[in-house]
């Protein structure tokens, strides 16, 4: 479940860059509108440049609800999981959690 959850966690946080990316700014950079001047887009389109600014705010609100939902729910069930270990742990191999915890170092003989 934590896997589906993680996949859709990314892609919704590609949505939203992308999202972000086709906004139109300040400086028009990456922005979709412009273009023609004046009526906010070239005339007789299927949306003005205010319709579609409107959509994109929207949609990223909307992208943005759902990612924050979607953190708020992997960090839950990360949490509820009986794994309780440190990030440490996770990355030692499984054969250092048989070894004993001190080193047996030489044998000292102890003759007096």
């Amino acid at each position: 479940m934590q896997e589906v959850l993680l996949v859709v966690h990314l892609m919704l946080a590609i949505a939203i860059v992308i999202t972000v990316l086709l906004q139109r700014s300040e400086g028009g950079a990456l922005g979709m509108g412009g273009g023609g001047g004046g009526g906010g887009g070239g005339g007789g389109g299927l949306m003005t440049g205010r319709e579609a600014a409107n959509l994109l705010t929207r949609s990223t609100a909307v992208l943005a609800a759902c990612f924050f939902a979607t953190s708020l729910t992997l960090t839950i069930m990360a949490s509820n999981s009986s794994e309780r270990k440190s990030i440490l742990e996770q990355s030692g191999t499984e054969s250092s959690t048989n070894q004993p915890t001190a080193p047996a170092g030489p044998a000292v003989p102890t003759d007096k």
